[in-house]
Parts: C-alpha cells; sequence; structure tokens
C-alpha cells in the first residue's frame, strides 16, 4: 500500500500477475481472462498457477460471456460453482455483477453471491455492470445493503475523468457503508487527480501496453504501473512537523492551505 492508498492492478494473464507482482506497491490483482472483451472468468489452473507466483491479494473475476450483465439461470449457476472454486482454490475475493431486465441490480442473485464470499471470509465485489444501472445512488444503496464490500465503477461514465464528479458524490454518500473503486482510463496523467477529487482511498488500473503477435493484445506494464504510482506519491501532502503545523495555524493564508490538507482522507 502507497501509504493510505490501496493500488489494483487489472491482470489478464498469467504474465500480468507476475508484471503487476513486480512492482512494489501493488496491493491487489484482479484476475481475469480476455481483456480485450472487458474481462471474462479465468480458468481454475490460472488461478492456482497465479497463486503460486504471486503474494499479492487475487481477485478473481466471475463474467461468463461478453456482452451485457443480465444472465439466465444456466448462467447464473455455473458462475456461482465458478465463484466457489475459486474461494477454494484460494481467491481472496470474487469480482461480479448481474443486473436485472430493467439494468437495475439483480438483488436477489447479488445477495447469494455475497453470502457465498463472505462464507469463505472473503470479499465481495461488483464490477461495472454498476456503471449500466439507471440510478446509481439506489443501485449503491442496493449494493451495501446485499453485503458487497465494493463497487469498481467510472462514475456511470466512459472512463473516471469524466465520471469524477459522480464518484466523488457517491464517495460522500456510501463511503463509510461501501468501499468506492474508481477504474476505467486511469494513467499517469489523472491518477493523483482522481484519488484528490473523488476522495477514494483505493484505485484500479490496467496500466497497459499494446504487444504483438500476428495481432495485437494487451499487457501489463511494470514501468506504467511504477509511474503511476509516482504520481500519486507525489501528489500527497508533505509531512510537516509540529512547529511547522503551529507556524501556519498563525498564518491566515496558509490555514487554508493546512486545512485542505488535513481533509485529505484504462478501461479497465
Amino acid at each position: 500500500m502507497i501509504r493510505d492508498i490501496t493500488i489494483e492492478i487489472c491482470a489478464g494473464s498469467l504474465s500480468d500477475v507476475l508484471a503487476a507482482s513486480s512492482v512494489r506497491g501493488t496491493d491487489r490483482i484482479e484476475l481475469n481472462s480476455a481483456l480485450e472483451l472487458g474481462g471474462l472468468t479465468p480458468s481454475a489452473e490460472t488461478l492456482r498457477m497465479a497463486r503460486e507466483m504471486s503474494d499479492r491479494k487475487l481477485i478473481c473475476m466471475v463474467r461468463p460471456r461478453p456482452a451485457g450483465f443480465v444472465y439466465n439461470e444456466t448462467e447464473k449457476a455455473s458462475m456461482m460453482k465458478d465463484a466457489e472454486a475459486f474461494l477454494k482454490d484460494g481467491a481472496d475475493g470474487i469480482v461480479f455483477g448481474c443486473l436485472k431486465e430493467d439494468l437495475t441490480v439483480d438483488e436477489e442473485y447479488t445477495k447469494q453471491m455475497s453470502d457465498l464470499i463472505h462464507r469463505y471470509g472473503k470479499e465481495a465485489v461488483f464490477h461495472k455492470a454498476f456503471d449500466e444501472t439507471p440510478d446509481l445512488f439506489e443501485a449503491c444503496r442496493t449494493l451495501a445493503e446485499c453485503g458487497i464490500d465494493r463497487i469498481l465503477t467510472s462514475g456511470g461514465k466512459e472512463d473516471v475523468s469524466a465520471g469524477a464528479d459522480m464518484i466523488r458524490d457517491l464517495q460522500k454518500a456510501f463511503g463509510s457503508k461501501i468501499e468506492i473503486l474508481p477504474g476505467g482510463g486511469v494513467s499517469e496523467t489523472n491518477a493523483a487527480n482522481i484519488l484528490k477529487h473523488t476522495g477514494c482511498r483505493s484505485i484500479h488500473m490496467s496500466a497497459k501496453r499494446t504487444c504483438h503477435d500476428c495481432g495485437d493484445y494487451y499487457a501489463v506494464d511494470p514501468e506504467r504501473i511504477r509511474k503511476i504510482i509516482q504520481t500519486i506519491e507525489a501528489a500527497k501532502p508533505k509531512h510537516l512537523s509540529g512547529e511547522d503545523i503551529m507556524m501556519l495555524r498563525n498564518d491566515t493564508y496558509e490555514n487554508t492551505v493546512i486545512s485542505y490538507e488535513d481533509d485529505g482522507r484504462d478501461r479497465y
């Protein structure tokens, strides 16, 4: 953890897991397959191997197909089976999302999945299906009531920069009940500003580069992770001694600055 900021990396392969784990400051890895499709369920063996090669928290994606998040009963049953298998094999949490036909949260299924995950003492995470719901505040309230621990969101917009105001408002309204995790389009140029603007204490990124092998594919770039972490560290308020604080408090202009500092509470 970078001081009080949690860094989560979205990985689409074992190579990505190794790349993310090689960077000091990476706290969690969201394990997927097929990032070019938005991230799908990885194989059971991929999790087992990832668990052997990384000491970071591993959150497994459970998403049986691309496109939307309105699933039939067979798909729901498959998701539940995959989630339990991952939990038995050492996953630290499950990230999933399930909506009803009207695109509101499938409350019954979400509660069932959340209860399963918590029986194993792990983290229940609702992914960016959240951003498809018609009322993000109502969806957030519902997910908190279902026992979800964390929501990955770009604030209902294409990326976190566009959705930063909504993420900030969700954090203010629900941050004490559920973790709000900004993700989608995070880069070296906006990561620190997103954290500062929203008040969130964690951030999700793919930090990807494009590779080529008879076609293009994405891979986690350790150097991009380092650069993003550096921008976050550089933006953190500097530690002040007691003497410095007393001096600043005696200055009206600087008093405004210190009160602000004290308040500092990719597509994927």
